[in-house]
């Protein structure tokens, strides 16, 4: 590869899938990581495998399907993540092993705050495990990427020695992460040159810089580290991540492709395919995207403003930097209807990228003529909800099968659930609550007693008008004790699970989003085993 070619690293499977909220079933990250292979990333970090057997078996299933070509475009490098730990190398192995291009990346922390007080160990003793665990996992794997955790906040006259040492214990890739947001864009610019200039060995060895935005610093650090030298993004989609999220790969990749006279830098990134996969792990996740995010928002290329509209009717580069065309946020140029056939559907889903079997155009088809029947046209917004809520969803232990409310000003709000259960047999409840939502979800909890607490409730239109199709995410917490391991805080933390609903209805949608959060939830805990339906299969 040339050196101005940005390797693109995507660790929305791994660093992204930790955001509270973020968890995804196996179906759906092998789903994410077809999304990214299609976008054209160089390595997909699938997961952390050591945080559970399940975890693990999803990074392998990524590795065998994902990782392996079957079509002959290029594949990407499966990455697994490990702490600095035998068991957790051994682990990482095994769980990318089967992949065409498989990468373990292991990490150790080496900045002061984080050697007292997290790792309780001296600088040498951080010097004698990183030349060890580094050669035990280049002795199982070619490719092995090591990250001094902290990296901006680190010595650099440490950092040095610690990335000679990891250099020579058989490193190919130095990723240098700003883990909590504190650097400026000068002062990491900074940091990356003088790693260059001052490690020895480095000339052989690819320089990455991973950048979270605590700061709201994050891709502007990214781009000085690129800058400055270095030759691998890792980045999320959508920017999601711990805490304040992690660099996002949109705007790393539009600001190299918008601005190549600037950067002289490219990707393989196809920018066709950003605006879908966007919305794709806001769907899985739960994470709704912000109207004003860069590139991917709803707001991105729209234009309110009296002198703005003026300025775009007689020239569109007067107001926008790129087309909307550009990320894939194309308008349909098919009018769908109450009166579009079969065909005409499939063509328009097939242009967005949906290849879908029989079975599943029949879901499709039958959900799409009863949303005509209230909507006058259909859109592409309506499709991707409308195809994302019926077939991009976990198995649905508890489905629902009726639902009747009534509130207002005169009396308590109520609602009457009907869902489908596990055994296949209808369960009815009836609520009372503080308004619609509540009540149903009240009458919910009484059918199938998941315990949990509701984090996070959040309603949009995916289209304007009184009849817009309405999306709903929820985010829920389990209250029976379930954790997963966080590999920066080496704890376990509570899980939390997301829900995707659209509906016309509004409390429909509410209800679904619940349950799809709700079935996750059961996944997880294995109260009806870790059988996962897989979701349908879009285009290359």
């Amino acid at each position: 590869m040339s050196d101005s070619y940005v390797r693109i690293f995507d660790t929305t499977l791994r660093d992204g899938e930790q955001s509270p909220g973020a968890t995804m079933t196996s179906a759906e990250k092998l789903e994410v990581a077809r999304g990214l292979a299609r976008l054209g990333v160089d390595v997909i970090e699938a997961g952390f495998p050591a945080a559970s057997p399940d975890d693990l078996e999803a990074v392998r299933r990524i590795a065998v399907e994902v990782g392996n070509s079957t079509d002959g475009g290029r594949v990407p490098i499966i990455c697994g993540l490990a702490r600095a730990t035998k068991s957790d190398i051994d682990k990482a192995w095994q769980a990318v092993q089967p992949a065409a291009r498989p990468r373990i990346h292991t990490f150790l922390a080496t900045s002061e705050i984080h050697m007292q007080y997290k790792l309780r160990m001296t600088r040498q003793q951080v010097l004698e495990r990183v030349a060890e665990m580094v050669a035990y996992a280049r002795s199982l794997c070619e490719d092995v990427e090591f990250s001094p955790e902290d990296a901006g906040r680190s010595d650099p006259q440490f950092l040095y020695e610690v990335l000679a040492v990891a250099i020579r214990a058989g490193a190919t890739t130095l990723n240098i992460p700003d883990t909590v947001g504190y650097t400026t864009p000068e002062e990491f610019g900074a940091l990356i040159a003088g790693i260059i200039q001052n490690t020895p060995g480095i000339q052989n060895c690819i320089v990455s810089v991973h950048c979270h935005n605590d700061l709201g610093l994050a891709t502007a650090n990214t781009l000085a580290g690129l800058r400055a030298g270095a030759r691998q993004a890792e980045v999320t989609i959508n920017g999601i991540g711990e805490r304040a999220g992690n660099t996002a790969l949109e705007e790393v990749v539009m600001a190299l492709h918008t601005r190549p006279q600037y950067y002289g830098l490219h990707t393989g990134i196809d920018t066709t395919q950003i605006s879908r996969i966007s919305k794709l792990v806001s769907n899985y996740t739960g994470m709704p995207v912000q109207p004003n995010k860069a590139i991917v928002g709803a707001n991105a290329f729209a234009h309110e403003a009296g002198i703005h509209q003026d300025g775009m009717l007689k020239h569109s580069l007067t107001y926008e930097i790129m087309r909307p065309e550009t990320v894939g946020a194309t308008q349909s140029k098919l009018v769908l209807g109450k009166h579009s056939g079969r065909h005409a559907l499939r063509t328009r889903l097939a242009a967005l990228g949906y290849a879908l079997d029989e079975g599943e155009m029949d879901q499709v088809f039958e959900r799409f003529k009863h949303l005509a029947d209230r909507k006058k046209t259909i859109t592409d917004a309506d499709l991707e909800a409308l195809v994302s809520d019926e077939l991009y969803q976990p198995r649905e232990f508890y489905a629902l099968d009726g639902l009747q409310v009534a509130c207002g000003t005169m009396g308590m709000p109520t609602a009457t659930v009907r869902l489908r259960g596990p055994d296949g047999q209808l369960h009815v409840s009836a609520a009372v609550g503080t308004g619609p939502v509540d009540a149903a979800y009240k009458a919910i909890d009484a059918i199938v007693k998941a315990p949990n607490t509701l984090q996070e409730f959040v309603v949009h239109a995916v289209t304007e008008g009184i009849d817009a199709l309405g999306e709903v995410t929820v985010r829920i917490e389990g209250s029976d004790g379930l954790l997963q391991i966080s590999p920066q805080r080496e704890a376990e933390v509570p899980r939390t699970f997301g829900g995707y609903g659209a509906d016309t209805d509004i409390v429909v949608a509410s209800v679904k989003a619940y349950l799809a959060a709700l079935n996750k939830l059961l996944v997880a805990s294995g109260q009806y085993g870790n059988v996962e339906q897989s979701a349908v299969q879009p285009v290359g």
